[in-house]
């Protein structure tokens, strides 16, 4: 994994969003392990965020995916 304050943000908030350890969140956190920001949306693309929340995640993948 590429350790880089985006991906660092994004961990956190979505640990922060998603308290339970549940299969959804140990993908993501897969996800952003394996450096692959296409999964990670298709993941969150389900996730019943907020739409503050889903405009906040979407920023940090975009940043990510550019920085990929």
């Amino acid at each position: 994994m590429t350790t880089t304050p985006t991906n660092v943000s994004l961990l956190r908030w979505l640990r922060r969003q998603l308290r339970e350890p549940t299969p959804q969140r140990e993908h993501l956190e897969a996800a952003i392990a394996n450096d692959d920001p296409a999964e990670a949306r298709r993941i969150v693309a389900n996730v019943p965020f907020s739409e503050a929340q889903r405009r906040h995640v979407e920023r940090l993948l975009d940043e990510w995916q550019r920085r990929s």
